[in-house]
């Protein structure tokens, strides 16, 4: 399943100043029945985002109207817990395209590179400076880098680099998932192919 093509994104951002964000957190256990990739995006934080009679918490950050964009910022440590791929697809299916933390679990960095989710990963002192800037301004805009591997706060024009794989890169720019890259380099299999003994 390709995903959308990440080049350069600019957007506001959605503020989770929560550290150790698990994946059950993200995703609670009973909803990973499904097996298609969608609408995970609706139970996203669901025992954060709804009371037990469905009616939205007011003050949770995904229910409050200021708040709005493509990029999640959240706390140290995100993602850890289970291994379960569902919380990046909820993440994704809710619409951010970009993840911003101090620390990522491995296993849920890997499920973001998957499924078209760009997880960057700054310094402590940096993802301080962008909580601070959505915080004076909940319109501050941040600019996330494919190419240049950089995230700058339009604002102030602070800047800090990220690291990414090179493959995972590739694909993300081209909107493949490991499937879609072997389906774009098939006919250089099949060249190679020809080339070794049966």
């Amino acid at each position: 399943m390709a995903y959308d093509k990440f080049n350069i994104l600019t957007s506001t951002a959605v503020p989770l100043p929560i550290e150790n964000v698990d994946t059950d957190q993200i995703i609670p256990a009973r909803f990973l029945k499904a097996t298609e990739r969608k609408g995970f995006g609706d139970n996203l934080f669901r025992d954060w985002r709804y009371n037990g009679d469905d009616s939205p918490k007011k003050d949770f950050v995904l229910n409050n109207p200021i708040y709005k964009g493509k990029i999640l910022v959240g706390g140290k440590n995100f993602g850890c817990g289970s291994s379960r791929e569902h919380a990046a697809w909820a993440v994704y299916d809710y619409g951010f395209r970009c993840v911003v933390s101090s620390f990522f679990a491995d296993i849920f960095r890997g499920n973001c590179l998957n499924v078209g989710i760009l997880p960057v990963q700054v310094s402590d002192a940096f993802l301080d400076k962008i909580f601070k800037a959505i915080e004076n301004d909940p319109n501050a805009q941040l600019e996330v880098s494919l190419p240049a591997q950089t995230i700058t706060i339009l604002a102030t024009g602070e800047k800090e680099s990220f690291d990414i794989n090179g493959y995972k890169k590739d694909n993300l720019s081209n909107g493949y998932d490991d499937i879609d890259f072997l389906q774009a380099i098939k006919k250089d299999i099949e060249q190679f192919a020809t080339t070794r003994p049966f």
